[in-house]
């Protein structure tokens, strides 16, 4: 099965990818696909966080094992996709450099059959360009106080998609 996800940056500005990539594929796969389809080097840490629908940070997969006790943390080239993300957990972050702090959000958006003679992982579509610095986490609902409607602190209508600037059939 390939996975489509979108990559989203964390910014005001609509900066994304959407990647195709096999569901047996290891999220270290994912994390090599990301970097360079932002254009970095990949010489930075990373990590990836199991995600929920609020965006809140979960369990940590790193790119390399640092903890103390080694084994008690998962590591992307040990953890494949379709054992961390379907569709009822279809949600990652994905933070990349931790002194600066790329944060991304990963959100599958279909699983389909694979396309004969189409090689994975694949760019589907890129929009916008990365900024020269790591953005301030702008959007990840977990920054906002837990006592407070969402669409009140983010002054959103959930019934107004006119202004929200989205493609409900994006791919």
């Amino acid at each position: 099965m390939i996975y489509r996800f979108r990559v989203l940056l964390d910014t005001h500005e609509d900066v994304f990818r959407d990647i195709e990539i096999e569901a047996s594929d290891s999220l270290e796969d994912l994390h090599n696909v990301i970097v360079q389809s932002f254009g970095f080097e990949g010489q930075e840490m990373a990590s990836f966080y199991v995600s929920n629908e609020k965006w809140e940070q979960g369990e940590e997969i790193a790119l390399f094992d640092m903890d103390d006790k080694p084994g008690d943390i998962r590591i992307m080239s040990d953890t494949r996709l379709e054992d961390t993300v379907w569709e009822k957990q279809p949600r990652l972050l994905y933070i990349y450099d931790f002194l600066k702090m790329w944060t991304f959000m990963v959100e599958l958006a279909q699983i389909v059959e694979p396309d004969d003679g189409m090689s994975y992982p694949n760019l589907m579509f890129a929009h916008g360009q990365i900024p020269a610095e790591a953005p301030d986490r702008e959007f990840i609902i977990e920054d906002m106080d837990e006592d407070s409607e969402s669409e009140d602190v983010m002054d959103l209508d959930p019934d107004d998609y006119d202004s929200l600037d989205f493609d409900e059939n994006w791919n």
